[in-house]
């Protein structure tokens, strides 16, 4: 569209501000308008990462999700009200565009890995000029920052989401040369019963909130409970031996 503004999906990396990335940071210093998703009552795991890097004048756009794990992700109900709220926030940003101003969408980790950026670029992309700058992902901060090499030869890497039942998880895990499982959370204890199931527990490595001060890395073997927050996942190494 002539004179409308572009949207800049940012990938702002896993939790440290320093892994922004230099151009990531450069675009969002240059912003007029920065967006970013948030649950309620949160500032926005987002939007604490990039503080530092916002102009003091930098109008800003939150979209705060209708709920988080209140319905089930398969219901109706939940589908209907997510389809409504994206198509709110893309309402919002359009208004912002049309009015030729450039919108910087902030995004935990990478855009288009597991992020509601996605639901922008489905809905926008083909109407506005888009650019996307990738990010550091949470599963690339955390096998580096526990030191696990995680893939060797020509091993193959799984990336599994922890919502899935158990029996898919067991037997995916079953077939992964390597695996990361995203999306934890309150699912920790179907996860590892996934991972005992496949013979993997004692490869497993446990890691919340990545990057960030309160990291915390154990073996999964040695986490004491099944209560773990949102920002957690679990690591699964090749079990190749090293040449």
């Amino acid at each position: 569209m002539d004179g409308a503004g572009k949207l800049l999906g940012l990938g702002v990396g896993p939790g440290d501000p320093e892994l922004l990335t230099i151009k990531a940071a450069r675009l969002l210093r240059g912003a007029p308008v920065v967006a970013w998703f948030a649950r309620s009552g949160r500032t926005g795991h987002a939007r604490r990462i990039a503080d530092d890097y916002l102009a003091p004048d930098i109008e800003e756009l939150r979209f705060t999700y209708p709920f988080t794990t209140e319905i089930p992700k398969r219901s109706a109900a939940y589908r209907e009200a997510m389809k409504a709220f994206y198509d709110e926030a893309a309402a919002r940003l359009s208004a912002t565009l049309d009015d030729g101003r450039d919108v910087a969408l902030l995004c935990e980790g990478d855009p288009l890995f597991y992020g509601s950026f996605m639901y922008m670029h489905d809905r926008l992309a083909a109407r506005y000029e888009t650019e996307i700058v990738p990010g550091v992902t949470a599963m690339a901060a955390c096998w580096s920052r526990a030191g696990a090499p995680m893939t060797r030869g020509d091993d193959c890497l799984s990336v599994l989401a922890g919502t899935l039942d158990e029996d898919t998880l067991a037997a995916r895990l079953k077939a992964a040369d390597a695996a990361v499982v995203m999306k934890v959370g309150r699912h920790l204890g179907k996860v590892r019963r996934a991972l005992d199931r496949a013979g993997l527990s004692e490869r497993a490595i446990y890691v919340e909130n990545g990057s960030t001060p309160d990291e915390r890395i154990v073996r999964l073997s040695d986490m004491p409970t099944d209560d773990a927050p949102y920002f957690s996942l679990v690591l699964v190494p090749s079990g190749r031996a090293t040449s």
